[in-house]
């Protein structure tokens, strides 16, 4: 156990006030309206054109921090993020994509690689304090790298949300190199690509129709 994690009173005086918070907001919003719901997922789209209009550092901070709030196994949190913006920065992009996707990424104003630290469990006693849970993952190379995978995905989705909740749209990409983003990125470190996402302004008049879905009865089934 960490030492700085909270133990007797102030462990119960920390849970209360979690549940306190849950039921608080639960009084006050118990569901979004169909349009919120809306912009978040039934009417937004994945975009490929971008407005010439800029994406402040500021908001992508405000993303980050609505982001982290997600929910992960042990509260592992592997997700790293690069926000590539430079000219340079998306040259260096470009080598990794297919090439159907350089423009998409070149007049993006932002480009976010969603990547995962393998070794995202030495964190632990800082983001899971009040038990060590670094034994389930230390020389388990391939349980951690799915853990990281995983949990790194799911945050990228919660990236996505949060992006949209903030006025912006999304365009994720995973027709690229891994290898080359993590040689061009992240060489020397544990931090590998997961995928790619365009952020920005978009441009509407590149939109086709939307393509179909399964029913709930084609994929769906009760147990």
């Amino acid at each position: 156990m960490n030492a700085n994690a909270p133990q007797g009173q102030d462990l119960e005086q920390a849970r209360t006030h979690a549940q306190e918070d849950v039921r608080d907001l639960r009084s006050k919003i118990s569901h979004l309206g169909e349009d919120e719901i809306g912009l978040m997922l039934t009417r937004a789209r994945s975009h490929y054109a971008w407005q010439d209009k800029p994406v402040s550092d500021e908001q992508l901070k405000q993303i980050y921090d609505i982001t982290k709030m997600g929910s992960t196994s042990m509260n592992c949190c592997p997700a790293r993020f690069v926000f590539v913006k430079s000219a340079e920065g998306k040259e260096r992009l470009a080598k990794a994509l297919k090439p159907t996707n350089v423009p998409k990424v070149m007049k993006a104003p932002v480009t976010a690689i969603i990547a995962f630290d393998k070794e995202f469990w030495t964190e632990l006693p800082r983001l899971f304090p009040h038990e060590d849970r670094r034994g389930h993952f230390r020389d388990k190379e391939k349980h951690s790298f799915d853990t990281a995978f995983r949990n790194s995905t799911l945050q990228g989705g919660y990236f996505m949300m949060a992006a949209r909740a903030i006025g912006l749209d999304t365009g994720p990409i995973s027709g690229f190199s891994n290898e080359i983003v993590d040689a061009e990125f992240f060489a020397g470190t544990t931090i590998v690509s997961n995928f790619l996402c365009n952020l920005g302004y978009a441009d509407e008049s590149a939109l086709f129709q939307r393509l179909p879905r399964f029913d709930f009865g084609d994929v769906c089934e009760f147990a």
